[in-house]
């Protein structure tokens, strides 16, 4: 792993080993230890072809071809819409490709475009796919066309599009799609209806594989020589993983935190050497190694890299944690559509159909999974906050009593010496050069309390943690009180919202610098 990873001594930089991480492997199906990760490709296209064998076949070969652009497991994307949509479906189902249906209408309206004599293949169809969505547009048909084919463009890595080049004969076009999907910078392979000739935009924007992944999959823990025997078990490993690299870096409070210790040591040292007046030669130089140190210390922790690194490490193994959580329920939207991903849509993408795929060969009945999360996921949750709540307070008061005894020996002192200068009071037995000294630096001492408190957020953490503990016991409630899956994947759904919460608001600020 880079050494933004984890602490290790390695002369290969990020790039050069992901580069060759990636031409070792490639694809999760050459090493049954890696986490699989997937690529979408959506579709939009006419209802009307005059060429199906044609278009059939130039379908075919386009998602052919886009396997061999991006080695790995696919997902076909449609709207399973009358037409181009069905030959899609088709083809990416005959090349052994998952797919999802993201449905612009209810299906009782959808019904309205297919004849009679071919609903039933359709709907037989649509029962097949790996997971269903409908859109919740509620204007026009036209409009929740539209919306279904901007759903499509938003969730896919790449579009595919069977257009002619002219423009939309209706709001909700093929043309519509595609000006969307430009204007979003998004890949697109166009396939023409009439002459079948191919072409491509912005391919150079389809990233095929993240390098951060695949660094972190390759580290392997030396707990786990053999690799795992099921999909559960890697997660398993992928999340320890993830856990390990986010603990072996040192976090931004933790820096910060040495940055204004270092200081005050050097203001400490400077401070003594004026005022006993020692000339020891060593202690200038003490001085400068101490503040450069500081200094270098602080320019590492406004890298955003090892930051930005520790707060993704983090934020997989949360994720991934929430993802082992619900493995066994059935669910039927997306895992966190709301949160903004930023570049781990890989990841949350291969934790939803690998969930997913689970849940539907393994099923476990509703009251074994619920008084599972209940056990397993919230009371162990909990148990979490309420240890964070009770060191976070521990801190809080231990340097809250810092800053008091500081700023009242700091009062103390300088009435000392202001009682000595004004009225040629003897100095306590402590001498006035000490008595001076700690004057001096008693204040600085105090305000370094005040700002530990800040730099490590304690106020809040303590808030935070209370508060999350009061969520967790309305969830408790709400998830006992479920009487069907349905609600129970509400209740659920909201649970894992807020505890992801602050991992993706850690990662935000992340990208944002520091």
């Amino acid at each position: 792993m880079d050494s933004d990873l984890r602490p290790c001594h390695r002369k290969l930089s990020l790039t050069a080993v992901a580069i060759l991480s990636l031409g070792r492997m490639t694809s999760s199906a050459a090493n049954p230890s890696l986490l699989p990760l997937f690529h979408v490709v959506g579709f939009s296209g006419h209802r009307q072809l005059t060429n199906v064998p044609g278009v059939t076949t130039a379908i075919r070969d386009a998602l052919v071809s886009l396997r061999q652009a991006a080695p790995g497991e696919w997902i076909a994307l449609s709207s399973a819409a009358a037409g181009a949509d069905l030959l899609f479906i088709h083809s990416a189902r005959d090349l052994n490709m998952g797919w999802e249906a993201s449905l612009p209408l209810p299906l009782i309206d959808f019904e309205r475009d297919f004849p009679p004599q071919e609903w039933p293949q359709v709907k037989a169809l649509i029962d097949q796919a790996e997971h269903l969505e409908v859109s919740t547009e509620s204007g026009s048909r036209e409009d929740s066309y539209l919306a279904g084919g901007l759903d499509i463009v938003n969730r896919c890595d790449v579009l595919l599009v069977v257009w002619d080049g002219q423009p939309a004969r209706g709001k909700g076009g093929t043309a519509d799609v595609v000006a969307y999907a430009r204007a979003k910078g998004r890949p697109l392979l166009i396939l023409n209806p009439e002459t079948l000739a191919a072409s491509r935009e912005r391919f150079d924007a389809l990233n095929p594989a993240d390098p951060w992944l695949h660094l972190l999959q390759h580290d392997r823990p030396a707990a786990n020589p053999v690799p795992p025997a099921s999909i559960h078990a890697r997660l398993v490993i992928f999340q320890q993983k993830c856990e390990s690299a986010a603990d072996a870096l040192p976090s931004f409070g933790r820096l910060n935190s040495t940055v204004l210790c270092l200081n005050i040591g050097g203001v400490a040292v400077a401070t003594a050497s004026l005022t006993f007046g020692w000339h020891w030669g060593g202690l200038p130089w003490a001085t400068f190694l101490i503040l450069v140190s500081a200094l270098g210390i602080a320019a590492i922790s406004r890298t955003k890299r090892s930051q930005r690194h520790l707060t993704r490490c983090r934020l997989a193994a949360e994720i991934t944690r929430s993802a082992l959580a619900i493995w066994d329920m059935p669910r039927t939207t997306r895992l966190f559509p709301d949160f903004e991903w930023s570049g781990l849509e890989p990841l949350r993408r291969s934790l939803d159909v690998l969930q997913r795929r689970a849940a539907r060969q393994n099923f476990v009945d509703f009251e074994t999974f619920r008084q599972q999360y209940l056990s397993e996921r919230i009371a162990r949750e909990r148990e979490i906050f309420a240890r964070q709540e009770t060191q976070a307070n521990r801190l809080l008061a231990r340097l809250r009593m810092g800053f008091a005894i500081s700023s009242v020996g700091a009062v103390a002192f300088a009435a000392i010496i202001a009682m000595s200068v004004s009225f040629g009071w003897a100095v306590l037995p402590l001498g006035l050069e000490i008595a001076n000294y700690l004057s001096l630096t008693l204040p600085l001492l105090s305000a370094a309390f005040l700002a530990l408190i800040s730099i490590h957020h304690l106020h809040g953490r303590v808030a935070s943690a209370r508060e999350m503990g009061l969520r967790l016991d309305t969830a408790r409630r709400d998830i006992t009180l479920c009487q069907s899956w349905t609600g129970l994947e509400r209740a659920i759904a909201k649970a894992e919202h807020f505890l992801l919460r602050e991992a993706f608001a850690l990662h935000s600020v992340s990208r944002c610098g520091f």
